[in-house]
């Protein structure tokens, strides 16, 4: 953890590994604080990495727009295939100031590629073992027993939750608790292939919000749509509890998205703004900035390992959750 964050402090410095670089220290003029923390928590065109001698070090990642034709080329070419990028970050046709159809391959893109090739490893790694030792004689170990371990928590869950046929949903729950689990801790770590900030991202939490809302809705009883639309409530209720559940079942999907991006979101740029405050009071001398160092330092340690409860945290809630609604769904009433 503290190899971690000392990392970290490593790597937003920068212009301090060369030895030609004109200071250890950032200036205020060259150290953008908004610049430093919304550049980590946004999505990019290239991978950035460091900085060596003063030039960045980042790997390009292609681009590729739909514009009256298919157009693939890195950012550090964009200007000259006619495209620049606007405000957001985004790329734009420089000369019609208007966004084409973007299909680039980003640095989350690059990430959940990654991320899902090794949850794949490890799933394929477990499954190996178990075709090859006899699991009632003989218990598993190392990366199979911890896969065990945690796939054991989703799987209790849906079968609390659900009812009789949990088996059908826990491969769903065992893989969104996993595939969550590992996005939250690689965002923690803070060098390639590490630092993405998926969980942190509103698109890929929706989506996953979404598979549950599909799960729930298109599995759903006779009587889980009866509760919605023709309830068992007074006649002058009957017009306004529909529009009620209705609302209650697309809140669920957003509580879900809302919860998972806002946490991981705010543990990401409470960490970098510790990291910050040693650079902000370098200019106020040895004294304070040397205080303030070791304090940011133990307060990053600290959030960073709070950062990891709370990625354990928020992938076990939102397979809870989850859980609850599909087995809502799949009651029968009794």
């Amino acid at each position: 953890m503290m190899l971690a964050f000392l990392i970290s402090l490593l790597l937003l410095q920068g212009d301090s590994f060369g030895p030609a670089a004109s200071s250890p220290i950032p200036s205020e003029e060259s150290f953008d604080i908004p610049e430093i923390i919304f550049g980590h928590i946004g999505d990019e065109y290239e991978w950035h990495i460091t900085q060596w001698k003063g030039k960045p070090v980042a790997i390009p990642l292609p681009c590729i727009v739909i514009d009256g034709g298919l157009h693939v080329f890195t950012l550090h070419h964009a200007a000259e295939n006619g495209y620049t990028l606007n405000e957001n970050g985004k790329l734009v046709n420089a000369q019609s100031g208007k966004r084409p159809l973007d299909l680039s391959i980003t640095k989350n893109v690059v990430s959940i590629m990654f991320s899902s090739l090794l949850l794949l490893i490890v799933i394929f790694v477990t499954a190996r073992w178990y075709r090859r030792h006899d699991s009632l004689e003989e218990a598993p170990g190392g990366l199979p027993g911890a896969v065990e371990s945690l796939l054991m928590i989703p799987h209790n869950m849906a079968k609390e939750n659900i009812g009789e046929d949990y088996r059908r949903y826990s491969p769903y729950l065992c893989m969104a608790f996993l595939w969550i689990l590992l996005n939250n801790f690689l965002g923690i770590i803070p060098f390639f292939p590490g630092g993405a900030n998926l969980t942190g991202n509103i698109a890929i939490t929706l989506v996953l919000a979404l598979c549950t809302f599909f799960i729930v809705n298109l599995t759903g009883t006779k009587h889980y749509y009866k509760e919605i639309f023709a309830p068992d409530v007074p006649g002058f209720l009957k017009p306004i509890m529909p529009v009620i559940e209705v609302f209650s079942a697309i809140m669920k999907p957003l509580s879900l998205t809302i919860r998972l991006f806002a946490n991981m979101l705010a543990g990401h740029i409470m960490i970098l703004s510790m990291v910050c405050i040693i650079f902000i009071m370098a200019k106020y001398g040895p004294l304070l900035s040397g205080s303030m160092t070791l304090v940011s330092v133990l307060f990053g340690v600290f959030l960073d390992a709070l950062e990891c409860l709370v990625a354990f945290i928020q992938a076990y809630v939102f397979t809870m959750l989850s859980s609850i609604y599909i087995g809502l769904a799949r009651s029968h009433g009794e």
